[in-house]
C-alpha cells in the first residue's frame, strides 16, 4: 500500500507540485477550485497531484454539495491515520520557505481566502432583510431562553457572537448589563440594532463587525458569550472556540446553541450552512480543547422549524453546550 511504502512515498513527496499542495491544505482547507487559484495552476493540472496525494493517504476530503474540500490527513488522536506520511511531511515541511513558488503561494492564498471572506459576507448581507422569513422560525423559543439562564447574574457584560438579526440576543435584553453584538455582515448588524435598541430594557447595547476566529475584544473583555447556530456555518471549531475562551475572563461562561446533524441539504444553499447540523459529542470535545471546564450537554424539546424553497417546514433538533473559563 502507498501509504505504508516509504520509497513510494519519498518519491510522491519529491515532486514540488505536491510538496505546494500539501503547504497550503495544511494552513486551510480548500475547495479544488480554491486550492487551483492559491497554486495559479489550471485545475486540470493540480487533478492528477490530488489523485496521488489521496493514493498516499496524504489528503483528506470533506463534500459539500457539488464542492470537495481538501485538507492534509493527519493522525488522529487515537493514533489512527498516515503515521509514516505524517512524518515524512513533518520533515520536509521545514525546507519549504527554499522553495521560490512558496511565498506567490502565499499571497495568492491570503487573496483566496480574502474573496471567500467577502463572499460569504456578501451572502448574509443579501438575505439579511428577509431573514426571520428563511431561517427564524421556531417552535418554542426555549432555547434563547435557556441558553441566556446560563449567562446571569444581570451585572454581565455578554458577547451574542453571530448575532444575525438578534434572535438570541434578544433574549438578554434585561438579563446582562451590557450586550455587544458581533456579526461578520453589515446588514445583519443592521437588522440587529433596529430589533433591539427599542427593546433594550436597561441593558446597554454595542454592535461590532467581526468574525468567531478574530473576535474583536481584547483578552478577558466579557463574563459571558453566546453563539446560537452559527458553528454549523463554519470550516472548522477549535479556531473560534479558542478566541471565546481569549475573550472571557477567568470564570467567564461560553454557552452555544447548536442543531444536532441532520440531512436538510438545501440549507446549504437557502440558509449558507456548511455543515449539516453538529454532532454534540463534536461540539463537547472541542469545548474541552480550548480549555473550557465544566462542560456541560444540554438537549433540548425545542425544535428549528426552516421552510425549504418548496414551503415545507422541516423539524430540527437542538441542543446546548456551556463550559467556563479557569477561574485561576
Amino acid at each position: 500500500m502507498l501509504a505504508t511504502d516509504p520509497s513510494a512515498l519519498l518519491k510522491l513527496l519529491a515532486d514540488t507540485t505536491r510538496l505546494r499542495i500539501l503547504a497550503l491544505v495544511d494552513r486551510e482547507e480548500l475547495s479544488v477550485g480554491e486550492l487551483s487559484r492559491a497554486l495559479g495552476l489550471a485545475q486540470s493540472r493540480v487533478s492528477n497531484h490530488l489523485r496521488l496525494l489521496r493514493e498516499g493517504d496524504l489528503l483528506a476530503e470533506r463534500h459539500a454539495g457539488p464542492s470537495t474540500f481538501l485538507r492534509r490527513n493527519a493522525p488522529k488522536e487515537n493514533g489512527e491515520g498516515p503515521k509514516l506520511a505524517s512524518r515524512l511531511w513533518q520533515a520536509v515541511q521545514k525546507e519549504l520557505e527554499t522553495l521560490p513558488e512558496h511565498g506567490a503561494d502565499l499571497v495568492r492564498l491570503a487573496n483566496v481566502l480574502a474573496e471567500r471572506r467577502d463572499r460569504d459576507g456578501n451572502f448574509f448581507d443579501r438575505v439579511a432583510g428577509e431573514w426571520d422569513k428563511r431561517g427564524g422560525a421556531f417552535t418554542t423559543g426555549q432555547a434563547r431562553q435557556r441558553a441566556a439562564v446560563h449567562l446571569i447574574p444581570k451585572e454581565y457584560t455578554v458577547a451574542d457572537l453571530g448575532c444575525g438579526t438578534g434572535y438570541f440576543g434578544s433574549a438578554l435584553l434585561g438579563q446582562c448589563s451590557r450586550l455587544i453584538a458581533v456579526d461578520l455582515s453589515e446588514g445583519m448588524l443592521e437588522e440587529a440594532k433596529r430589533r433591539l435598541e427599542p427593546a433594550a430594557r436597561g441593558t446597554v447595547l454595542e454592535f461590532r463587525s467581526g468574525s468567531l476566529d478574530a473576535l474583536p475584544f481584547e483578552d478577558g473583555e466579557l463574563d459571558g458569550v453566546v453563539a446560537g447556530l452559527v458553528l454549523h456555518h463554519l470550516p472548522e471549531l477549535d479556531g473560534p472556540l479558542a478566541e471565546m475562551r481569549r475573550v472571557l475572563r477567568p470564570g467567564g461562561t461560553a454557552v452555544v446553541v447548536e442543531l444536532a446533524s441532520h440531512g436538510e441539504d438545501w440549507m446549504r444553499v437557502e440558509l449558507g450552512d456548511r455543515h449539516l447540523g453538529l454532532a454534540p459529542k463534536d461540539v463537547v470535545a472541542a469545548f474541552e480543547r480550548a480549555g473550557l471546564e465544566e462542560v456541560v450537554l444540554d438537549p433540548l424539546e425545542d425544535r428549528y422549524h426552516p421552510h425549504n424553497p418548496a414551503g415545507k417546514s422541516a423539524e430540527l433538533d437542538l441542543f446546548i453546550v456551556r463550559g467556563r473559563v479557569p477561574a485561576n
